[in-house]
């Protein structure tokens, strides 16, 4: 299974790719709500991308939730721990 720290670092580089902000800036914690030119459309692509990259559905109320990469990373996780569960 992938581990955490290697999910939030492969969340950093989908979102770095589309919100056009340089990966060392987004650390686990940053509140991409809070940063100038990151909207909701930007904050779904980046979900979506992540959908597709680990075979995932998360739902609507955990994606209009997160607020950082790190609660990205986590919703991941859980995701893949729920379909690793026979």
């Amino acid at each position: 299974m992938t581990g955490r720290q290697e999910i939030v670092e492969q969340v950093r580089q989908i979102a770095a790719q589309e919100t056009g902000i340089p990966v060392e800036e987004l650390s686990p914690e940053l509140d991409l709500r809070k940063v100038e030119g990151v909207d909701s459309v930007k904050v779904l692509r980046v979900v979506a991308r992540i959908e597709r990259e680990y075979d995932i559905e998360l739902s609507d109320e955990q994606v209009f939730g997160f607020a950082s990469v790190a609660d990205v990373a986590d919703a991941v996780v859980a995701a893949l721990r729920t379909d690793a569960t026979p």
